[in-house]
């Protein structure tokens, strides 16, 4: 069976149910699945990789452990992958200068901003001439777009927060409009159609390689992606002279 098949999906789904309960485990299944992905275009051997919105540790350990050279960004100076050598940072505004890594990663960030194009180009601006950009959001119509108030989410972003705050005595930690924002597929799409960027790959990332057809059906592709993965590569302007 294909290491990009169903039984990845499986594995991946199966993770999600303890992402709760046992965080460690579902970050670590997540960080080397989207190392694997990775490196079916580069190794991430001595590559600088520039991770933005990074969250958990395991991300670092796995990219480290594959010969990385890693640096972690996010706007929360507490989150635990910026403790061995990350920065704290916008991701709208990123202290690193044009052109200066092989591989630009982004894993389920673009959700959490209020504009998404912002945040994106500007991962593109990093990426050096020829280098990789991984980009990933959970988009609003999945069965996961309002993250732990879904699927209430369906029936509209505020009912589902109103509702999981009677449910648990406190306010969930994704808020639309707050610090969750709907973003769509069809928004990725014509986005990796910018100038500037090559498309290396444009699926959804939990779903079998052959399901990437499916990212190019209007309406379909909003509910059962689950989530847009763009690997995209930085167009080299010296090549197309």
């Amino acid at each position: 069976m294909s290491p990009d098949g169903l039984r990845r999906s499986v594995r991946l789904f199966r993770s999600f149910l303890v992402e709760q309960t046992d965080p460690d485990h579902f970050y670590g299944v997540l960080a080397r699945d989207s190392a694997d992905l990775v490196e079916q275009e580069l190794p991430l051997a001595g590559k600088v990789v520039v991770d933005v919105g990074a969250g958990p540790v395991q991300f670092a350990q796995e990219f480290r452990r594959r010969g990385a050279r890693y640096i972690a960004v996010d706007l929360d100076p507490e989150v635990s992958a910026l403790a061995d050598g990350g920065v704290a940072a916008d991701a709208a505004l990123l202290p690193f200068a044009t052109g200066s890594a092989d591989l630009v990663f982004s894993s389920n960030l673009l959700e959490h901003v209020r504009e998404p194009a912002v945040v994106a180009d500007e991962l593109v601006r990093v990426a050096k001439p020829g280098g990789l950009v991984f980009l990933s959001y959970t988009n609003w119509w999945s069965p996961w777009g309002g993250h732990e108030t879904s699927p209430w989410h369906w029936l509209g972003g505020r009912r589902a927060v109103a509702r999981y705050t009677r449910r648990h005595g406190h306010a969930p930690k994704n808020r639309v409009g707050e610090t969750l924002f709907k973003i769509s597929v069809a928004w990725g799409m014509r986005w990796a159609a910018r100038p500037g960027v090559h498309v290396v790959s444009a699926r959804p990332r939990y779903l079998p390689r052959w399901a990437a057809p499916l990212v190019r059906v209007p309406l379909l592709r909003e509910v059962l992606s689950w989530n847009l993965l763009l690997l995209v590569r930085r167009e080299d302007p010296k090549s197309s002279r």
